[in-house]
């Protein structure tokens, strides 16, 4: 084999040669962390899609996917599919979504393989260090009156906590934001949460832009989980063995190339999350993701008592100032349709499995001035709804 051949081997497993990256140099020990990282986050794919956003899709044999190196579930079944649907009590009929990623332009995996985004060294190096890759930094939840915006999340979201929730349903608007430092990133997503404190539970999900993440500032699929209030479980996408992949269609982690332009087309996505059994299953538009296995969580085995919609970032204060990260679209919630960003049909899973409009639901926000949010109109085939977002920096928010 050449040098050409060699170096391409060791590609394949994800093995990239350069000994720094943004400047950073790790030291011999660190750098045989790095590869062994590498080695078992990257397993050994049938076939690899390299896709125009420079992402590597590699299609693993379903059954050796990363998940299933946690000692929880070494000797999991996997669940093909999820033995029920929940069905919704609505009479209005919603049009189908079909999700699309960046990579489907150059191929597709093939049956009983899974896309799996390749992990590259750089990817790792843009961490705060190798412990931390693909973790969340001074994490928090959006919760009423005790979360504080001065640790560097603000949120724009609405709360239901009426009650013991089996999942829930939305759509949510899809956009593009801008993101003022790699450090900083900007989502819309959904929360289940239980428990408090170190005994914390949550499965998230929805849309966000992350370059420290990802390396560039596509829109992208993700999902996160913790156990243990984001102490040490838990992690982005497939960074830690956790969640279990069932499409082959799909990948958490990947790209979205068709996004909303203002006061021009709008794009959005439905977002399906529910238990079954002892597993929550995750479905975007009609195509069965995957699923978090009941033993990876403690309180959620009894349902989730919090569920929570809308936006998040996070604010570095750059030089001092409020970032100017958007959230959503970057434009206030009052501006309304193709201009702020929304949520609609929102919906949660009672005790029956079936989908219902949550009672109750109330905002939280923590600067108004610089993200904020408004309820939509009641009584459409919206549902519930709401508008939320914002520029961040700006006169009123200095």
């Amino acid at each position: 084999m050449g040098m050409a051949g060699f170096t391409v081997a060791l590609m394949m497993i994800g093995v990239i040669i350069s000994p720094c990256y943004y400047g950073k140099e790790f030291s011999d020990h660190q750098e045989i962390k790095v590869q062994s990282l590498l080695k078992r986050l990257n397993k050994n794919a049938l076939m690899s899609i390299k896709s125009e956003d420079g992402d590597i899709i590699d299609c693993v044999p379903i059954h050796n996917q990363p998940a299933f190196d946690h000692p929880l579930l070494r000797n999991h079944t996997i669940q093909m599919r999820p033995s029920f649907v929940p069905e919704s009590t609505s009479t209005y009929t919603k049009k189908k979504i079909k999700a699309t990623q960046a990579w489907h332009k150059n191929g597709r995996c093939p049956k009983n393989t899974v896309p799996i985004r390749r992990i590259k060294k750089e990817d790792i190096f843009r961490s705060k260090s190798i412990e931390s890759f693909g973790k969340k930094t001074n994490p928090s939840i959006p919760e009423d009156n005790t979360y504080d915006p001065s640790r560097g999340h603000e949120y724009a979201v609405m709360n239901s906590m009426q009650g013991t929730y089996f999942g829930t349903k939305c759509t949510v608007n899809m956009w593009k934001p801008e993101v003022q430092v790699p450090d900083e990133f900007s989502l819309a997503q959904t929360w289940l949460v239980s428990g408090v404190g170190s005994t914390r539970n949550t499965i998230e999900a929805g849309l966000q832009v992350f370059p420290r993440i990802y390396g560039d500032n596509n829109l992208r699929l993700f999902v996160y989980w913790t156990a243990d209030g984001y102490q040490s479980t838990g992690c982005y996408n497939n960074a830690c063995p956790g969640f279990v992949q069932r499409s082959n269609r799909l990948t958490v982690g990947g790209a979205f190339t068709t996004v909303s332009q203002y006061d021009g087309d709008q794009y959005e996505l439905s977002i399906l999350i529910w238990k079954d059994g002892e597993n929550w299953w995750l479905q975007i538009g009609e195509e069965l993701v995957g699923y978090w296995p009941g033993q990876l969580f403690n309180s959620l085995g009894n349902g989730a008592t919090i569920v929570q919609w809308g936006g998040e970032i996070i604010n570095r204060e750059t030089d001092g100032k409020h970032t100017s990260t958007d959230m959503g679209s970057g434009h206030f919630a009052d501006e309304g349709f193709k201009k702020a960003s929304y949520f609609r049909n929102l919906m949660t899973i009672d005790g029956t499995n079936t989908l219902t409009e949550p009672q109750g639901v109330y905002p939280s926000t923590g600067h108004d001035n610089c993200y904020n949010i408004k309820a939509g109109d009641v009584g459409t085939s919206w549902g519930v709804n709401f508008f939320y977002g914002g520029p961040g920096q700006n006169e009123r928010c200095p």
